[in-house]
């Protein structure tokens, strides 16, 4: 029961927010501000429905290293990303024709940052955190890393291949973040680092979304569409797969190193292991 309360609250948030920044899309400055907005209430919701369904602190978004996190999530992602675009630069397939719109890129900001708390907050904040309880770290990684790439079939041009490359590099990704930190900060960052680096840097598609908003720069990818992944964006290129497997690896090191990967346990193990980690 407290999992479908939970992501009901953050899927209203999530679905109210997207409607107004979907309405404003053509405004910069409103699709900025609708974006930190539906962000904010987003954790706000979340905590709220974690202290009401589980009673303990929901120190998974708390304040404490918050900012740090955050920074060092925004920063793997931007990184990452950009070994991405080298890389298809370096075959050719990358093709800069001159200077996008700052204001769009700004906008974008907003528009990333309500993408990347609502997700993560219902995919690792709710189902991985969940089921992980249930049936420990692997299971859940694998089970939500599917379920978030089935989601993005819902996207224009989005194809099979898309799907499962966003399952493996994004699913994975962020779901081993959080394992590794026990934290929504490091994974949140992550996601809007790449997503904003995607779009609000290097002015390439995120995940066939249509945006219509430009980035910083006016650009383009051609070529084989294994190394480009087509008009689905880079996301599904083969690149953003063996990166993002990598990153997954790091973390995933790191969450055993810290003795955070949690097997398949009874019930009454599995909450006080729980408690512990959120202590």
């Amino acid at each position: 029961m407290r999992l479908v309360r939970q992501l009901l609250a953050v899927a209203a948030v999530a679905f109210v927010g997207g409607q107004g920044v979907a309405a404003v899309q053509g405004n910069w400055f409103l699709t900025l501000v609708l974006g930190l907005l539906t962000a904010v209430v987003a954790v706000l919701v979340y905590g709220w429905v974690v202290r009401r369904t589980e009673h303990r602190p929901s120190s998974e978004v708390g304040r404490d290293g918050a900012r740090a996190a955050f920074g060092r999530g925004a920063l793997i992602g931007l990184v990452t990303f950009a070994c991405v675009i080298g890389n298809i630069a370096f075959l050719g397939d990358y093709t800069v024709h001159g200077a996008g719109s700052v204001t769009g890129a700004v906008g974008l900001v907003g528009y990333m940052a309500a993408a990347a708390v609502t997700e993560e907050l219902l995919f690792r904040g709710v189902l991985f955190r969940i089921v992980e309880e249930r049936t420990g770290t692997w299971i859940a990684l694998v089970s939500t890393g599917v379920l978030f790439g089935m989601m993005h079939l819902l996207n224009k041009d989005a194809t099979v291949w898309g799907a499962l490359a966003i399952a493996v590099e994004a699913g994975g990704m962020l779901g081993a973040a959080y394992a590794a930190t026990r934290t929504l900060w490091l994974p949140i960052g992550l996601h809007f680092g790449w997503n904003f680096a995607e779009s609000g840097l290097f002015g390439t598609e995120v995940s066939g979304s249509g945006g219509a908003q430009k980035g910083l720069l006016d650009a383009a990818t051609s070529g084989s569409q294994l190394v480009t992944g087509g008009q689905f964006g880079p996301e599904a290129s083969l690149y953003s797969v063996l990166l993002g497997l990598l990153v997954t690896a790091a973390f995933l090191r790191l969450a055993g190193r810290r003795g955070h990967l949690m097997p398949r346990r009874r019930r009454d193990a599995q909450a006080g292991a729980v408690a512990t980690l959120h202590r």
